[in-house]
């Protein structure tokens, strides 16, 4: 049977199919090709082993801070209920045997008797052998070093004083040129001209005032006298009558500048 169109007949279209369009394509990602894949990787693996590490080790890690904590809190605790206290203590100790030195060192009365004083102690307070020995790590200790030297020195144990001096040590630059000039002396009181100078030129040259280094070098001249050193003696000498001349050093320096010459 014939089939024909009617005028105007379209044929139907297809239905198109409806899309839905919360729908989200799954793209795959190949790791291989991505860097930022690589780096977490990385990451992760890196984060995974400090986390082995950690749970194998955690005795361990923690041991090791509590030890850190402990000493720090034992620090603090040292300085406050230690260091401090030792130090008040032994300044209170030392305030004594001071005032001895100082009547000593003005002539008040007779030296010896009051350095001994100094050594050993007296108002029943510690001598500054004992305040050095139990006290050593703080201030008063140190400068009861300077003291015990100084003492030993005036007393005539040359030894002791060497010893104790060269415990000593300051920021103070007058007593620490003051200290390497009394070892220099006590040097000089055992006849060695050799270890004195040394000493002596270490006192000069610790500080260019008008009281150390002219004192000192005229000290360090007369020694290098000793020893033959003319020509050492002579540049010592002529520093103070070019650089010290009104000073009490400068005023005797001619006289000694003729033997050196």
């Amino acid at each position: 049977m014939a089939t024909f169109n009617k005028r105007g007949y379209k044929a139907p279209k297809e239905k198109a199919e409806k899309l839905d369009n919360n729908f989200i394509e799954d793209v795959n990602v190949d790791e291989k090709d991505s860097a930022t894949a690589k780096a977490f990787d990385t990451l992760d693996q890196s984060a995974s082993r400090a986390e082995d590490f950690i749970a194998k080790n955690q005795k361990f890690i923690l041991g090791f801070l509590g030890a850190v904590v402990v000493a720090v809190v034992g620090y603090f605790a040292y300085e406050k209920f230690i260091a401090e206290p030792n130090q008040q203590t032994a300044a209170d100790e030392l305030f004594v045997a001071q005032q001895n030195f100082q009547k000593a060192v003005d002539g008040d009365v007779k030296a010896d008797s009051l350095f001994n004083l100094v050594l050993n102690g007296s108002e029943g307070k510690f001598g500054v052998i004992r305040i050095a020995e139990e006290y050593s790590g703080t201030a008063a200790g140190n400068l009861a070093n300077y003291y015990a030297g100084i003492a030993y020195l005036n007393t005539g144990k040359y030894a002791e004083a060497i010893s104790s001096l060269e415990k000593f040590s300051s920021d103070d630059i007058m007593l620490s040129t003051l200290a390497k000039g009394a070892i220099g002396d006590a040097y000089a009181q055992q006849n060695k001209q050799k270890e004195a100078l040394e000493f002596y030129l270490k006192a000069a040259d610790a500080n260019q005032n008008d009281f150390t280094r002219p004192r000192y070098l005229l000290k360090a001249g007369k020694t290098a006298l000793a020893l033959g050193n003319k020509a050492d003696a002579l540049k010592y000498f002529n520093e103070i009558k070019e650089n010290f001349d009104a000073t009490p050093e400068g005023q005797q320096i001619d006289g000694l500048i003729g033997l050196a010459q």
